[in-house]
């Protein structure tokens, strides 16, 4: 009897594909229906050839007797054909649509989940997941399908007409099924943990290679292509360990299967030509049954693929379900504030915060305040937690403790959706799609005019990048923008939060990789709408805050100064410190 823990997995599996097989029923329905007649007219040739042997065997055959015969056969082979198409039309069709739908699940719950749940999956191991684990899903839900109806219903479609042959001889043939039954039982459990063996280590292929390709010219620079092909080659010689382990189980599962089908073969011949010579059976019907038995072979064969495919797609269901079942860390309040204020002040509350897995506190008891419509600069050492603080305002992450208010409301009462709309944030390193400058700025909205573009294209400081661009706004960058400098990425990141105009700005460092020129005008626009806007500005260098309404400085997670810049470049702290070193890097080449 199966674990009540291998039943619980295969309902598991079940169940995330029934509402899609439920949607198509009809379809499911006709191609079944299409299979089933394809099936009868497999079953009915035998008895065509049957008749015709034995009115050979009789010598009552005549031109016009063997040519209906004949016509019967092609007719049953046109039958077959239309037939045939429909039920694939229907059945891999839906095969297809199930595909379809579970790929689109797949890639909406991703998006649902946390920056959490990817700080600890690789990029790979969704690759593979939405690749290769969804077409084996495929091909259970297709192929299995048909050769599981041709097991069941063909193979006793053909036990039935071997039966009202002659009896004694199909129950002889049969000994070897209940060995078959045996054997697929036996091994179908280790195919099963084999299967999800190797779909882990494709996973582990897909993300080692993938990382290669990334990091293309990084490897290059440093000369360590020998080290690239040796990682990969490790991982791929544990991908070709599993399937070859896997191979061991399928290798004998096959043969098996052939073994006792020829074995029936041989029972027919020996024992069903003793009958034909002593005439308890015709000629023609020695000819069906082998016809028969040849039939059933299939359905045998069938029993086989099917648990294979089976097991394929079960492995690879369990595998999707486990990121199904992985649930959704940050959400939607249960009870959300229906009426969010048009306030747009920040209160940060004794917030403390530690990533997923670590016990220190990137960030401890901080609490501070930022009324609407002004101004804040977070400045201070790397790793100080100031990148962290951004990543929480739009719920990226949540707190450990105390809480973030927006208007006086706690962020995990706002609708997620009317929450990041109120925020536009620029990351120091911003993401580029590999399509053109205009695309990754407009992130798909056809509302974004030229008059826009250029508007926020000023506020950038993009235009004299975009002169020199051989396309202007069209300009294809390349994967991750990998044609563009790191300060052309940045400006075009800071562009993409500018468009968005919304009420309250993030910027992570938004000068740290563009010259003094190019920072000063960025610092200018940004001057230009700090009273109509709430923003926070994280910057290393100081002349993007010195404009702010109020600063203050992280370091080990804590705030240990605040105040306007005027109080702190007198306070002699770490502000100030950092403040007289930068105007002294600023005067040596005035200097030299």
């Amino acid at each position: 009897m199966p674990s009540s823990a291998t039943s619980a997995s295969l309902r598991s599996a079940l169940a995330l594909l029934r509402p899609y097989l439920r949607e198509r029923r009809g379809a499911i329905l006709i191609g079944l229906a299409a299979l089933i007649v394809v099936d009868l007219l497999q079953l009915f040739i035998p008895r065509v050839v049957k008749w015709a042997v034995d009115a050979l065997t009789l010598t009552s055959a005549s031109p016009q007797l063997l040519l209906r015969y004949a016509l019967y056969l092609v007719a049953c082979g046109g039958l077959i054909g239309g037939f045939r198409y429909l039920w694939r039309r229907c059945l891999l069709g839906t095969a297809r649509r199930v595909e379809e739908a579970l790929r689109n699940r797949l890639f909406h719950h991703l998006q649902s989940l946390s920056a959490e749940y990817y700080d600890k999956t690789a990029t790979g191991d969704l690759m593979a997941h939405a690749t290769n684990d969804i077409n084996q899903v495929r091909m259970a839900s297709g192929m299995g399908m048909v050769a599981l109806n041709d097991a069941l219903f063909l193979g006793g479609a053909a036990i039935g007409f071997m039966l009202y042959i002659h009896v004694e001889l199909t129950l002889l043939v049969l000994i070897p099924m209940p060995f078959i039954a045996f054997g697929t039982r036996l091994l179908s459990r280790q195919m099963h943990r084999r299967y999800g063996a190797v779909q882990a280590a494709f996973a582990t292929l897909t993300e080692t290679v993938r990382e290669r390709f990334a990091g293309i010219r990084m490897i290059k620079a440093h000369g360590i292509e020998a080290v690239a092909v040796k990682e990969v080659g490790a991982v791929s010689r544990d991908y070709i360990d599993q399937n070859i382990a896997l191979t061991k189980v399928t290798g004998a599962f096959f043969p098996m299967m052939l073994v006792l089908t020829n074995l029936s073969l041989v029972m027919v011949l020996y024992f069903g030509g003793r009958r034909t010579i002593l005439a308890e059976i015709t000629p023609g019907d020695f000819v069906a049954f082998i016809s028969y038995l040849g039939l059933l072979a299939w359905p045998m064969m069938a029993l086989g693929w099917v648990t294979n495919l089976i097991q394929r797609g079960r492995a690879s269901l369990d595998r999707l379900n486990r990121i199904f079942d992985t649930p959704a860390s940050i959400t939607d309040p249960v009870h959300p504030e229906r009426h969010p204020p048009a306030d747009n002040g920040l209160q940060i509350n004794k917030v403390s915060f530690a990533y997923e897995g670590q016990s220190d506190m990137v960030l401890d008891k901080v609490q501070f305040e930022l009324p609407a419509g002004h101004m804040l600069g977070v400045v201070g050492p790397p790793g100080g937690g100031k990148t962290t603080l951004l990543r929480l305002l739009p719920r990226l992450y949540d707190v450990s403790a105390g809480d973030i208010r927006l208007g006086g409301v706690d962020l995990r009462r706002w609708p997620l959706e009317e929450l990041r709309r109120r925020m536009a944030f620029a990351p120091q390193e911003p993401f580029l799609f590999a399509g053109s400058i205009r695309d990754n700025i407009t992130l798909g909205d056809d509302a974004v005019t030229d008059a826009d573009l250029d508007r926020v294209a000023r506020m950038a400081a993009l235009h004299k990048m975009l002169v020199h661009m051989p396309n202007g706004w069209d300009t294809i960058v390349g994967e991750k923008g990998v044609i563009l400098s790191g300060g052309q990425k940045q400006r075009i990141g800071l562009a993409r939060a500018f468009l968005r105009d919304a009420p309250i700005l993030l910027l992570d460092d938004p000068i740290s990789q563009v010259d003094g020129e190019t920072g000063d005008e960025i610092v200018a626009g940004l001057r230009r709408m700090a009273a109509r806007k709430t923003i926070i500005v994280v910057s290393h260098r100081l002349s993007a805050v010195q404009f702010a309404d109020h600063i203050v400085t992280f370091k080990g997670g804590v705030v240990v100064e605040a105040g306007t810049p005027t109080a702190l470049a007198r306070s002699g702290g770490y502000f100030a410190r950092t403040l007289q070193l930068q105007a002294l890097e600023a005067e040596e080449p005035a200097h030299e």
